[in-house]
């Protein structure tokens, strides 16, 4: 998919689009640690690459996400927040958009399902009806919907530390009142995409493929169930141009494991199919 049918895919898409000229951020892998000399027990790869099977284990949670790039000295940062059931790998998202730096207000919160291979969006505006939903194959973005919905699908964050080349024990510390183990480190997209699941392999493929480097730097929580409490991680690519990079971070809050998660994919005839108006606000 090219950079237009990229933007196509809603506001949030056209926000990633806007942060040009920045360098790829970088991330070292420390090795000192705090739990003895050697860390906790597990090999740090061994133990990341494993992760996202915990999260099976740990059925559903709440997520908080947010997706901060830069450009020119403003920061941008679309927030997010919802539930995930990790089994059936479905989520629901309320992502909210920062206000221009035009200085057009906040746009109306745009809600986001997330499912294997699809991403659906409400709210999408751009000429889209208030009542009917867009769909998007994930695996035809370049970006893998890594990026372009404004917030990484939790599953498929936790699936791309499969592919951890290399990572290291930083130490303990506290994430939102939970002791937790942390770890740094840099994983691959293609190694990642090899490992995945069924429903997240084709899209991480796709960024593999997509983005201006298959390398992923992160920094990952875990608490002492394995379970990943926050996950941290910056993609890169190529802007429009093509003569620089973006850099994205992308976090990721988890929370309230086992909270009842009930998402319902919208029906065939609330999908809208008419052409999506570009550059248009989604309020």
């Amino acid at each position: 998919m090219d950079r237009r049918q990229h933007r196509r895919t809603g506001k949030t898409a056209v926000a990633v689009g806007l942060m040009v000229g920045l360098g790829a951020c970088a991330t070292g892998c420390g090795g000192a640690t705090a739990e003895g000399a050697s860390g906790p027990p597990g090999d740090p790869v061994t133990v990341l690459e494993h992760s996202a099977d915990i999260l099976l284990n740990a059925r559903t949670s709440r997520a908080t996400t947010s997706m901060e790039m830069a450009t020119g000295g403003t920061r941008v940062t679309i927030r997010g927040r919802g539930v995930y059931d990790f089994g059936r790998q479905l989520g629901r998202l309320t992502v909210v958009l920062p206000q221009d730096p035009a200085g057009t207000p906040e746009h109306r919160p745009i809600t986001e399902l997330l499912a294997p291979g699809a991403l659906f969006m409400k709210n999408r505006g751009a000429g889209v009806p208030a009542d009917k939903w867009v769909r998007v194959e994930t695996a035809t973005l370049s970006d893998g919907n890594l990026v372009t919905g404004g917030a990484t699908d939790p599953f498929a964050a936790a699936e791309l530390l499969r592919g951890t080349r290399k990572a290291a024990y930083v130490g303990r510390t506290e994430v939102a009142g939970a002791e937790v183990r942390h770890y740094r480190g840099t994983a691959d997209l293609a190694t990642a995409a090899e490992t995945a699941s069924a429903g997240n392999r084709p899209a991480l493929a796709a960024a593999a493929k997509g983005f201006a480097t298959a390398d992923v730097p992160f920094d990952v929580y875990l608490d002492d169930q394995g379970r990943i409490r926050k996950l941290r991680q910056r993609f890169s690519f190529v802007n429009d141009s093509g003569k620089g990079t973006v850099a994205v971070a992308s976090t990721t809050l988890l929370y309230d494991f086992g909270t009842p998660v009930d998402v319902k994919l919208p029906r065939s005839r609330d999908i809208y199919a008419g052409r999506i108006a570009e550059n248009q606000p989604a309020h």
